[in-house]
């Protein structure tokens, strides 16, 4: 089976600190993931939950890598994609005077999971980035 890899690159006036507790604190993530709480104390073997408004965990993982405040790599497993193992995220960041480079790889995916994240990444990325330069998170049904 093709395994695919989603990159989406976005720049985003804030600095590393901001956008990486933005990345990894609940409180934060709950904003622009559209109610979706990403819980994770994020060191390396540590599991990743994704927790929608009811309570239920809706997709799950493993911490790989954990270097505040630049990169960042979980697995990420979801019902229905990629069940013969998992597909792996990848946040890098880097500084850039008043803006930091976000890098989102995404890859082990087969070809439904790619269509699909790509679409939800996309979506939750634009809201992010929005939140961290207004205060505002989009209204995205891709979010949802």
């Amino acid at each position: 089976m093709d395994q695919q890899k989603f990159v989406y690159v976005t720049y985003i006036a804030t600095k590393k600190e901001k956008l990486w507790e933005a990345l990894t604190g609940e409180a934060f993530t709950q904003q622009y993931w559209g109610g979706r709480r990403i819980q994770s104390d994020w060191q390396v073997g540590s599991p990743v939950q994704h927790v929608k408004e009811d309570g239920e965990s809706e997709c799950k993982g493993e911490v790989l890598q954990s270097e505040p405040p630049h990169r960042l790599s979980y697995t990420f497993e979801s019902p229905g994609f990629n069940e013969e193992r998992p597909s792996c995220v990848l946040f890098e960041l880097e500084q850039n005077g008043s803006t930091v480079k976000l890098t989102l790889t995404h890859d082990r995916l087969d070809a439904q999971a790619y269509m699909s994240i790509s679409r939800g990444w996309s979506a939750i990325l634009s809201s992010l980035k929005s939140l961290l330069e207004t205060g505002d998170v989009l209204a995205l049904a891709a979010c949802k």
